[in-house]
């Protein structure tokens, strides 16, 4: 999820209404902003100009490392719930998952995007729950998840609201299958865009060629999940190479220059590949070209490991862990209408 601060000029991914914890408090404060105005104006006073109340955003300290859970590693902190209405969060999937599970980070954790398709294993006090890393919570403390709806009724009663858990982020989760790519609306030539999903770890690379041969070029990660060359990648068809955070390398070959329509390829990202030829399996909304000037962009360092290409069978062996650095998120400077 979003409160619009970090996307980049145009893009409109999912907003999330504030939690009704504050809900109180916001209308004392306005009633009191009321009165005030009032009273200063009874007494002749010029009324100071004053912006109304909202809640925090949990921004990152100045310094502070961004970056996703570590595998292998439990955290304690607390859970709330909300809906995104069936959409895909600011990671730009399409849609939510089909079972409904998925998660919200906030800043810190969600790492301008670094998170985003990895899973959480959530125990609460009613059992536990895995869940994608679908979107971010801007006002979300590290260690504050805001799981579905339908999530946060696997490991406790709806009724509180909100409740202490533990989790840990999967290492190599079952795959729902092959890698999948989707170019985005506005690519051509001469600049390329693509989403990937399905890699059940999360990514620290990828890379594109045109055609079979020719050097690898990187893409550059924005906070909404996308992989960009400003510069282009020709016109396809392309070999796409993604690495992930253990390590695991796959290659898709055949992915073409169809803006808007989700290809599914024939490898998965570990634990063999399936067979068949990459197809267009429909046309989700449309999302609107980001500015030239992105966001903070998360680290594409490519790691040597084993390819696994379209029509082979292979796997891949992790090779550890990257902690993933950028720089801190600005805070949105105070003002008034």
């Amino acid at each position: 999820m979003t409160d619009g601060i970090d996307g980049p000029a145009g893009h409109s991914p999912t907003r999330r209404s504030a939690p009704r914890r504050w809900l109180v408090g916001g209308a004392v404060a306005t009633l009191a902003t009321v009165v005030g105005l009032s009273l200063a104006l009874r007494s002749g006073a010029a009324p100071a100009c004053a912006a109304p109340p909202r809640p925090a955003v949990a921004l990152p300290a100045a310094g502070a490392q961004l970056a996703p859970p570590a595998a292998g590693t439990r955290h304690e902190g607390k859970a709330t719930f909300y809906d995104s209405k069936g959409a895909g969060g600011n990671c730009s999937y399409p849609a939510a998952p089909a079972d409904r599970r998925y998660v919200a980070l906030g800043p810190a954790e969600y790492a301008d995007g670094a998170a985003c398709g990895g899973y959480l294993e959530v125990t609460g006090p009613k059992g536990t729950v895995r869940v994608m890393v679908m979107d971010q919570c801007p006002e979300c403390e590290p260690g504050h998840l805001d799981l579905s709806r339908e999530a946060f009724a696997r490991i406790a009663d709806p009724v509180r609201g909100i409740v202490d858990v533990s989790y840990r982020l999967v290492a190599d989760p079952p795959l729902s299958g092959p890698l999948t790519f989707r170019i985005k609306e506005g690519a051509s030539q001469w600049w390329f865009a693509v989403l990937v999903a399905g890699h059940g770890n999360p990514l620290r690379s990828v890379e594109v060629r045109q055609g079979g041969s020719g050097p690898w070029r990187a893409a550059a990660r924005e906070s909404y999940n996308y992989w960009l060359i400003d510069s282009g990648a020709g016109p396809g068809p392309y070999q796409i190479r993604v690495t992930d955070t253990r390590g695991h390398r796959a290659t898709a070959t055949g992915i073409r220059m169809a803006p808007g329509k989700v290809q599914r390829s024939s490898v998965r990202m570990y634990g063999g590949s399936s067979r068949g030829s990459v197809a267009a399996t429909g046309t989700p909304s449309a999302r609107p070209k980001p500015s030239a000037s992105a966001s903070t962009r998360a680290s594409a360092r490519p790691t040597p490991s084993v390819t696994v290409t379209a029509g082979a069978t292979a796997s891949a062996e992790p090779t550890g862990l990257e902690a993933f650095a950028t720089a801190p998120l600005a805070a949105p400077s105070p003002g008034c209408d």
